[in-house]
């Protein structure tokens, strides 16, 4: 791929992720940075994740945070306080626009009332409930602390306490799952009232549990069936699908993972966190990553930044197409060049390809991933690589 010609005009709409790295116990699904932990350092971890933003504050470049994401790990380990505390002195490093959708990921297994009322006094506005299934069986076998009540209790506990925008985390593909009990868990879900719903795929990562000792899951024909009966159920609820995994009643979406999606950039703090900034004067895309290991990540003698580098124009355009694709919606060419600085020549074969193979629409202003483009996503993103 050619050199940038183009260069980077406008910077984009700026979020933050904030790390907590701990959990009560390590699900064998998961391939996240969390660590298990029931002594966790709240205080001590606090002051650092201030002491990290700090130091990357001038990478905000004068904007504004339009959303903050607090994941995990189980965010919900921590206090309200904590919580509290944190998004008062964030707002003073860099400064939080009003209005701002601010996330929490919560899990039913370490639920308290007061504890929700108080997320949802602090300012967070937006709670993300990881159940994966209300199906106590496969509760057991995915490794989850919670059960059947106590993630119903939960989301109606949050729904109480305030919080319009709640999200629940639900998978699919679980070990002898069938078309009926993959809707069960959706319908029961839906009864529940959120106004997101991430209902994904379970997959087997490496260095999990199950990689090492593999359950048997539904064959390819059975999760296809899953897939087409549960979009359908989700569709006829009122529930748009905007991204590969992701459902919302409308003006629902998440915005956070929308800035991810339209290749935004996002300020990352917390043991192993990722974050991307693009750099106007140089017209480069920026990637760095955090200290992975909470005790490293807390000490003072270690660097809070482990890994960061220059993301190449090949590379650039990859990315680009990586996170646009999954979106059901338009994407505008005048957007891949304001976010890579590259010019819409580079991908013209790529995009060609995609069309022969009946994988994308080339439109005058915008491409769009067609019906089988969203069905075979590696393919077509393949071409792009």
């Amino acid at each position: 791929m050619a050199a940038n010609s183009a260069l980077i005009s406008t910077l984009p709409p700026l979020s933050l992720y904030v790390h907590i790295p701990w959990c009560v116990r390590k699900c064998p699904y998961c391939d996240f940075n969390s660590h298990e932990n029931r002594n966790i350092p709240e205080q001590e971890y606090i002051a650092a994740l201030l002491q990290d933003l700090t130091q990357d504050q001038q990478l905000a470049r004068g904007r504004r945070i339009e959303s903050i994401f607090f994941g995990g790990g189980t965010p919900s380990l921590f206090s309200a306080a904590s919580y509290d505390q944190l998004l008062q002195c964030i707002n003073d490093i860099v400064p939080i626009n009003a209005g701002a959708e601010i996330t929490l990921e919560a899990n039913p297994g370490t639920f308290e009332y007061e504890k929700f009322a108080g997320f949802h006094n602090s300012g967070i506005n937006r709670l993300s409930i990881g159940v994966q299934s209300f199906d106590s069986r496969q509760l057991q076998a995915l490794g989850r602390i919670h059960n059947r009540d106590e993630a119903i209790n939960a989301i109606r506990a949050a729904r109480n306490v305030g919080f319009d925008k709640l999200n629940i985390d639900l998978m699919h593909g679980l070990p002898q799952q069938t078309v009926d009990s993959a809707l069960a868990d959706l319908q029961q879900a839906i009864e529940l009232e959120p106004s997101h719903l991430s209902w994904y795929q379970l997959t087997i990562e490496p260095n999990t549990v199950f990689f090492n000792k593999p359950p048997t899951l539904p064959e390819d024909d059975a999760l296809g069936d899953i897939e087409d009966a549960g979009k359908a159920l989700l569709q006829e609820q009122g529930f748009q699908q905007y991204e590969t995994s992701a459902y919302a009643k409308p003006g629902f979406q998440c915005a956070h993972n929308l800035n991810y999606w339209r290749f935004g950039d996002y300020l990352a703090v917390g043991a192993g966190a990722h974050g991307k900034i693009t750099d106007m004067e140089s017209s480069k895309v920026v990637r760095y990553q955090k200290t992975r290991l909470p005790q490293d990540y807390l000490n003072p003698q270690k660097a809070f930044t482990s890994r960061q580098q220059n993301v190449s124009a090949q590379d650039l355009s990859f990315e680009f197409f990586m996170n646009a694709l999954r979106l059901q919606e338009d994407i505008p060419k005048s957007l891949f060049t304001a976010r890579t600085g590259l010019p819409i020549a580079v991908v013209d074969d790529a995009v060609q390809e995609a069309i022969k193979q009946g994988l994308l629409e080339n439109h005058l202003d915008h491409w769009r991933t067609t019906e089988l483009g969203q069905r075979f996503l590696n393919t077509l993103l393949h071409l792009f690589q």
